[in-house]
């Protein structure tokens, strides 16, 4: 099994994040951030490579990662699609864009599709109450959502 380890570039940056810090262990955060954006996900293996770079106990990463669900603990779709179910999006029609999504995709919420092309997940809250229903597709949000703008989304996906 070939070790863990952060690229020349990812390793440069990870020094760059440290530095900001006064102690290594503040940096847990951004570490792990640019540790999935590495690997593709955080496993087992890199909460090890994690904890080592941080001089902190592997059990420390693991209680980070399973407070925050911002990161991916195993491999994710191509597109993630992550609709907000909170209070205010229930209001104006959550469960409907993600029956339509289902549908669309051909998978159902907390699958990740053939192909691995995309992922379909519900999440408490976005933040972003006044644009809903609203949802994040990777690292973007796309609010006051309808049919007809979901299918404009994944038309620019193809």
């Amino acid at each position: 099994m070939k070790a863990i380890k952060f690229s020349r570039q990812a390793k440069s940056e990870f020094d760059e994040i440290v530095a900001k810090y006064p102690q290594k262990q503040a940096a847990m955060l951004p570490t792990l951030y640019l540790a999935e954006k590495e690997f593709g996900h955080i496993s087992p293996e890199v909460e090890v490579y994690v904890g080592e770079l941080l001089d902190v106990p592997p059990v420390k990463v693991r209680e980070v990662l399973t407070f925050y669900t911002l990161f991916a603990r195993k491999p994710r779709g191509k597109y993630h699609f992550q609709v907000c179910r909170g209070l205010s999006c229930d209001l104006v029609g959550c469960l409907q864009m993600i029956d339509y999504l289902e549908s669309k995709l051909e998978i159902n919420v907390g699958e990740i599709g053939e192909g691995k092309e995309y992922e379909l997940s519900v999440v408490e809250c976005l933040g972003a109450c006044e644009t809903g229903p609203m949802m994040q597709l990777n690292e973007d949000y796309h609010g006051n959502l309808t049919p007809y703008k979901i299918d404009e989304i994944l038309k620019t996906l193809k």
